[in-house]
């Protein structure tokens, strides 16, 4: 055997200050983000479980536990929760899916279609994303209530007035996210189905959805969670109580009834995030792919 010392060869322990410079920082800042994310969550779960329910009794971790403020939540008969958990479903899950097909239709003609005012509609569309939403309130309030006088069924005061309200809201920039994933597919694609005989609904339909279904998952995913924590226009549109989702009746049930007795609102918080929650899990193997596919263009 040679004489060469076996020392260069061996794994050395880094230094502390080393590792620290080099890996170690990264940690710290990553603890600090998941900590920074999750307190907010854990002072409502334990806002949920405390017997006090108050802001300023309030801690971290509660001296007991109770059900209290979600029997109070559920129990009372003058509160319409389970009315209100309903109408947050189904009024997100509706505008979600409309939503998410709508801008598909467009997405898809922007993408594979050249016609005069393409280029014009798109950027028409990015700019009208970019003005907040209270600009639009006047118009929008004023816009249902003449549409009610016509259509009373979708005018103001309906949730379906409320749903086309939701669904136009997020129309531009989903079908922007959306034309981004499209322009990734293959056009061959498309040249062959038509070869074949296909029309474009055809091809729409039967090859780039399903090719297109993990950008649509992220689409519907957004869509539904903003319109379960939208607040300012459920509240200026709905006006019966039986009709509010649960943004605005949580609102409504603890400014009205409970003042700063925060536990009840806090449990029904909590269980606003159930739908949101259920929806991630069944969605959740689409959404890594369908949030960076729409980054790059072919």
């Amino acid at each position: 055997m040679s004489g060469h010392d076996p020392t260069p060869y061996r794994a050395k322990r880094m230094k502390p200050a080393r590792w620290f410079r080099e890996f170690g920082w990264r940690h710290l800042v990553m603890a600090a983000v998941v900590a920074f994310a999750l307190f907010p969550v854990i002072v409502v779960i334990s806002a949920s479980f405390n017997p006090r329910g108050g802001i300023q009794s309030q801690k971290l971790i509660p001296s007991s536990l109770t059900l209290d403020n979600y029997r109070a939540l559920t129990g009372d008969k003058n509160v319409p929760f389970y009315h209100w958990m309903r109408n947050t479903v189904v009024i997100s899950g509706v505008a979600a899916l409309a939503n998410t097909f709508l801008s598909a239709l467009a997405a898809y003609a922007f993408s594979r279609m050249r016609f005069r005012g393409r280029r014009g509609g798109l950027l028409a569309i990015l700019l009208v994303q970019m003005f907040p939403i209270t600009l639009l309130m006047v118009a929008i309030f004023l816009m249902m209530q003449n549409i009610g006088g016509i259509f009373p069924a979708v005018g103001l005061g309906t949730q379906m007035g409320l749903i086309l309200v939701y669904m136009g809201g997020a129309l531009g920039v989903n079908t922007w996210l959306m034309k981004g994933f499209f322009d990734t597919v293959p056009r061959s694609l498309d040249e062959s189905a038509l070869i074949d005989g296909a029309t474009h609904w055809q091809t729409f339909w039967r090859i780039i959805l399903p090719l297109a279904a993990p950008v649509l998952a992220v689409v519907a995913m957004l869509g539904f969670i903003t319109a379960v924590n939208e607040y300012v226009l459920a509240s200026v549109l709905l006006r019966d109580v039986n009709d509010f989702p649960l943004s605005v009746g949580l609102f409504r049930f603890i400014d009205n009834d409970f003042g700063a007795e925060w536990g009840p609102f806090a449990a029904g918080a909590l269980l606003s995030a159930v739908p949101v929650v259920v929806l991630f899990q069944f969605l959740q193997r689409f959404i890594v792919s369908g949030l960076t596919a729409g980054a790059a263009k072919e």
